[in-house]
């Protein structure tokens, strides 16, 4: 069974009646060629005044439409469409579809974005509260251009653990506290799905009545993306330090160094929560605040999340939670805008570009600030030193919002973002128990959902393709 949904169009035609006497066109005859040449030039003339466009300029119009003609039916629907097919690219599944894999749904992302598809949500509950977070740094508000300052490298661990590692929710589980389990990495995935370009996946099981929805092992999750929604997009190129894959390593190396450098760090000043990391043993972690929340969408239906928060900022004597980001500029030639020019004197051109380009970054980051209940999103504005250097970046100014007035900046309906995932949980209750991946196509805006084996993405089969991977790697260096 596929979902789809089509909107019924009713046009009408019409046809255009010329009342003038229609005047056949003389037969070509060799003879008088150079007559007829003259008697077009004569008339071209008296049909530029009266406004009628013919010779070159009239070919050209009709080759015009014969290609658009050609070419129409491939527009609205296909992703990859650049003017004149220049861009075109070849983009890779997140997962290779196994053949043991059963496609069950098809869903068009284009309804998902519709206005019908809405849900309000109420307040959350905060069930528990882990972590240690660390002060903003109040001086990295005055950094300009003129005043830019270096990327630091902060050696910090930083835990990506998912639903069913996360030793917290599975004391959750257990004590029936809901039957809808994620963290809010992989509702923000879905609640911004329709914004999305490149393949990715995630994993869902139903045992029983419950819903579990997993990152994949190995997989590009915890990733970001650059350029994913620009009207040129990275390209894979050969030996380029700017393909997507190169550009999102070093968009996460960004973000994770950018989000620990704009803290306090003297050891004192800090905000402790009630419960301790669950993931640290001992080792120095990054600022980070866990909120374990509990959302009753409906009366079969609760939700319960791990949201995250990076720091605290003090506000009017109170204590504010903040989501840092950072965006980064690696060439001002692929946007046709140099922050070091535009960023002090047109921020908003700036971070305009910057919603076209990473539409799904941005949608994403608000999707986690709203879970996570932050009052504000720290965002950075981090470039490269030289645009042929990815490893020396520079901190070139910071700017703060309130996610609400950011979802509005971005086009973000966050009553649309709960009624995507409202949908998701509602199609994959209505489905027996089993294990499924719900999986993005590269080439279309279309998400699948695809039965799988109980045993499918287990640990010893990562181990396997791993261990593989090593294989091949030292059989290759022995070679070499």
């Amino acid at each position: 069974r596929q979902m789809c949904i089509r909107d019924s169009i009713n046009a009408e035609y019409g046809q255009l009646v010329d009342n003038r006497p229609i005047i056949k066109p003389k037969p070509f005859r060799r003879p008088f060629q150079k007559n007829q040449n003259r008697y077009f030039q004569q008339q071209q003339p008296q049909q530029q005044q009266q406004g009628n466009k013919g010779g070159k300029q009239y070919q050209q119009q009709q080759a015009n439409k014969k290609k658009q003609s050609k070419w129409a039916p491939n527009r609205g629907f296909n992703p990859n469409y650049r003017q004149g097919f220049e861009h075109k690219m070849k983009r890779d599944w997140s997962a290779e579809v196994k053949p043991d894999w059963t496609k069950k749904e098809t869903i068009d992302l284009s309804v998902l974005s519709s206005s019908k598809v809405s849900f309000q949500v109420g307040e959350p509950e905060d069930i528990k509260l882990c972590g240690t977070l660390e002060y903003f740094d109040k001086n990295y508000d005055s950094i300009t251009t003129k005043t830019e300052k270096p990327l630091e490298r902060i050696e910090r661990t930083c835990y990506k653990v998912t639903t069913t590692d996360d030793p917290v929710l599975r004391q959750l589980v257990m004590e029936g506290a809901g039957n809808v389990f994620a963290t809010d990495a992989i509702l923000s995935l879905l609640m911004a799905c329709p914004r999305s370009v490149y393949s990715w996946d995630i994993i869902v099981q139903k045992v029983g009545t419950k819903l579990f929805f997993d990152k994949r092992d190995n997989s590009q999750f915890d990733y970001l993306t650059v350029n994913e929604t620009a009207l040129e997009p990275p390209l894979e190129e050969k030996d380029s330090i700017n393909t997507p894959q190169a550009l999102s390593q070093e968009a996460t190396f960004i973000n994770q160094n950018f989000s620990q450098q704009v803290l306090i760090k003297d050891g004192k000043t800090k905000y402790e929560f009630p419960n301790p990391n669950p993931f640290s043993s001992g080792e120095e972690v990054v600022s980070v605040g866990y909120k374990y929340r509990r959302w009753k969408l409906t009366e079969d239906i609760v939700l319960i999340a791990r949201c995250e928060v990076d720091a605290v900022l003090k506000k009017d004597g109170k204590d504010e939670f903040v989501l840092i980001k950072a965006l980064n500029e690696y060439d001002p030639k692929a946007t046709g805008v140099d922050w070091r020019q535009k960023l002090d004197v047109q921020r908003a051109a700036v971070l305009a570009t910057e919603t076209k380009n990473n539409s799904n970054k941005l949608a994403r980051w608000t999707a986690q600030a709203v879970l996570a209940g932050a009052e504000q999103i720290k965002l950075g504005y981090v470039s490269r030193v030289h645009p042929k250097d990815p490893y020396t970046h520079v901190i070139l100014g910071t700017q703060s919002y309130r996610p609400k007035e950011l979802a509005t900046q971005i086009n973000l309906n966050l009553n649309n973002m709960w009624g995507i995932l409202k949908a998701l949980i509602d199609l994959f209750r209505s489905k027996p128990e089993g294990k499924y991946i719900l999986m993005k196509d590269p080439t279309k805006a279309s998400i699948y959902v695809y039965e799988v084996p109980a045993d499918s993405f287990d640990e010893g089969e990562a181990d396997d393709e791993s261990k593989k991977k090593d294989d091949e790697n030292e059989d290759a260096e022995e070679t070499a």
